[in-house]
């Protein structure tokens, strides 16, 4: 993967709206910063090569090369990725009382990591009304404080380069697939810094088929709700075509032909629905409300898995036939979908090829995927 500098990350991401707000740019240098939402260059700078380009998942990623880091094989185009094993999930009985989201797998893993020591800390992210807020917790009260779905970017790896910089290290960070990408290209340490280590200990991905400006999901939620808080949002699996915004009084629901046009353009062009490159996937299992579907992926995960199993933390179940077609389905139609739209913005390019794109697939696993 190419290298370059903010120069080029300026024009090749966020002059052309790309930019997801991930972080991955951010508390590396004085230069970039997130609010709100939205990052900004606040002062030139005029390096030929810089970790804000290296780290970014929106330009010059070559999917064979994340692949063969986190995998050591070619990238395939396998609708879900790469796996050892898919499971249902859900919070075992040492999590008994607490109030999650679906069905708390996560919750349960990052308390699982903490209480086994594999990690010494979790990178979550809270409610902030429509936004996302990233931290470092270190307890099972942060744990829960975090836990729900959000729906607006959040700058996760913002959180992680400055919690690094701090001295954190094995941290188990909760990401997005956008985020799991940059993650994967963080921990390569790619400009061969001499003081560099590494501050992952284990990465869980959450199933995202987008996220949306936090500026103006906050827009539309206040134009439902006026100032009335809301204290969780939720995309109900299909048949339902809704976001639920939910307050201490009351539940509204938003048809989700409001929030699309609300979804930027650097989500469009991501082929990937159930973050390929972290170490566990969590999703929802459609039709059986309370568990979710567990991907695993690496040993790292496995073991998390296994010892959050023995312990009590987590409970797991057969995924059905069907829930895992669909699945399989649902992410391949959206691997179509991000393959269509760059090409038709010049954003996919081949590996080595010549000129900057967004992403890099070969031309077989481009043909294998719109084949499928």
């Amino acid at each position: 993967m190419k290298v370059l500098g903010p120069k080029e990350l300026i024009e090749d991401v966020v002059a052309k709206g790309l930019c997801v707000g991930c972080g991955a740019c951010v508390n590396l240098c004085p230069y970039f910063v997130n609010y709100r939402g939205k990052t900004s260059m606040t002062f030139p700078c005029t390096r030929d090569s810089g970790r804000c380009h290296a780290h970014c998942p929106k330009t010059e990623v070559d999917w064979h090369v994340l692949s063969e880091i986190v995998f050591g094989e070619p990238y395939r185009g396998s609708p879900i990725g790469e796996y050892r094993r898919v499971t249902a999930a859900k919070a075992g009985a040492k999590m008994a009382g607490g109030s999650f989201q679906g069905g708390g797998a996560v919750s349960a893993l990052l308390a699982a990591a903490l209480a086994s020591g594999a990690a010494e800390a979790a990178l979550v992210t809270r409610s902030d009304g429509a936004f996302g807020e990233p931290a470092v917790v270190s307890d099972l009260a942060g744990i829960v404080e975090g836990a729900g779905s959000k729906y607006a970017a959040s700058p996760v790896v913002a959180e992680l380069n400055r919690a690094a910089g701090k001295g954190a290290r094995r941290l188990a960070v909760v990401a997005t697939p956008c985020q799991a990408a940059a993650i994967v290209q963080l921990r390569q340490n790619p400009l061969e810094k001499p003081d560099f280590a590494d501050p992952v200990a284990v990465t869980i991905g959450l199933f995202c088929t987008f996220a949306v400006s936090g500026r103006e999901l906050e827009a539309l939620v206040r134009e439902e709700l006026g100032e009335e808080p809301v204290r969780r949002m939720d995309i109900p699996p299909p048949p339902a075509k809704v976001l639920v915004l939910e307050t201490d009084t009351r539940k509204v629901e938003i048809p989700l032909d409001r929030v699309r046009p609300l979804i930027p353009k650097g989500c469009s062009i991501c082929p990937d629905m159930t973050a390929e490159w972290a170490d566990l996937s969590v999703g929802m299992v459609e039709g059986c409300p309370g568990w979710n579907t567990l991907v695993i992926r690496t040993q790292a995960g496995d073991d998390l898995v296994d010892w959050a199993v023995k312990e009590g933390y987590l409970e797991i179940g057969k995924v059905e036939c069907e829930s895992l077609d669909h699945l399989m389905e649902a992410s391949n139609n959206k691997k179509k979908r991000a393959l269509d739209a760059a090409e038709a913005e010049c954003l996919l390019g081949s590996p080595g090829a010549e000129g900057r794109a967004a992403f890099r697939m070969s031309a077989s696993v481009v043909e294998r995927i719109r084949s499928n």
